[in-house]
């Protein structure tokens, strides 16, 4: 691990001016991600700013029923938040369903957000990998790639999949992800956010280098949905998804009147399932209804060798988790 300088941030004006004059600069909270791959010199901060008491670790609900999360909100703390048990608890079935209790009393919502791949050519700064060496290739691509790859919106730059559960929830729900920088604040809806890997898997994310996220804002509850979050994995805890959907549904006299439905595991970003969503509404709760809309979901996905399985697998998750939601 190389050296590099430290400040501490007393609120975002200063987390902002310190990082802008830092060179390499890296905002960190809770680490869980910043330090692991620091270590392994796989990011190689020359600065960091602590922005862990710049007063952003509160959830407040807004006057029109969404609720706001402060970047530094740790993930412990929002899957037991009443508000979220009582409103959204999609979410918090998907946060327990992430990690350790450990990880989960350090790691913060922002960071989150910005969650690094958990691709082993990544991590291993040895091997090409366009996210880490822009141009070098991906050794994915023609090696091992069952677990933690993706079976849609992959390029032939980039197949690894987006590792979060929370994400795969604040997807389904809808949210707007609040930044700040040098040049003012701004908003930007959370399916915009984290980009497709495309010719350019370096770029994750639509934040820009000199910006930090500030807030997480949930879109309202949905009157009388019903949600889920499954999880498909190797084993039953401390794993990355193999497959997972959070789905959200509202239903009038077994007709759906309302769906959403989002993906991990096979996906390069949080994956919405938008089309499958469409030709649920209006359609009755059965097993044939949600059998088609799996097909669709998936109906683009481009697996490799290693991880084909990952099509009927994310299949059974959409089935399952509506079927659950719906019984």
């Amino acid at each position: 691990m190389r050296d590099f300088s430290y400040d501490r941030a007393d609120n975002v004006g200063a987390a902002i001016k310190s990082h802008v004059s830092g060179a390499d600069s890296a905002y960190i909270a809770g680490g869980t991600t910043l330090l692991d791959l620091a270590k392994l010199e796989v990011m190689r901060p020359g600065h960091i700013v602590d922005v862990r008491r710049t007063g952003l670790d509160r959830i407040e609900r807004l006057d029109d029923g969404r609720l706001c999360i402060g970047t530094n909100v740790t993930n412990t703390d929002l899957a037991y938040h009443e508000d979220v048990t009582t409103h959204h608890k999609l979410l918090s079935e998907a946060l327990l369903s992430g990690a350790s209790t450990s990880i989960r009393n350090k790691a913060t919502t922002g960071g989150n957000v910005m969650q690094r791949c958990r691709c082993s050519y990544f991590r291993d700064n040895v091997s090409p990998c366009n996210k880490r060496d822009p141009g070098s290739g991906c050794a994915a691509i023609d090696g091992h790639s069952r677990s933690v790859y993706a079976v849609l919106g992959t390029s032939k730059q980039c197949i690894v999949a987006h590792p979060s559960d929370m994400c795969v929830a604040m997807a389904a729900i809808g949210a707007t992800v609040s930044v700040a920088g040098p040049n003012g604040k701004r908003d930007i809806d959370f399916g915009d956010f984290h980009l497709l890997p495309g010719d350019t898997p370096w770029r994750e994310h639509a934040l820009a280098s000199d910006e930090m996220i500030t807030h997480v804002t949930l879109d309202a509850p949905i009157d009388g949905a019903k949600s889920h979050y499954l999880k498909l994995r190797d084993r039953a805890s401390y794993q990355f998804a193999l497959a997972s959907s959070g789905v959200i549904v509202a239903t009038e006299g077994g007709v759906i009147r309302h769906a959403r439905i989002a993906l991990g595991g096979v996906g390069t970003k949080p994956w919405r399932a938008e089309r499958a969503e469409r030709y649920l509404v209006g359609k009755p709760a059965t097993a044939d209804n949600f059998g088609h809309a799996a097909n669709m979901a998936l109906a683009e996905a481009r697996p490799t060798e290693d991880n084909a399985f990952k099509i009927p697998l994310g299949r059974q998750a959409i089935v399952r988790s509506l079927t659950t939601v719906t019984a």
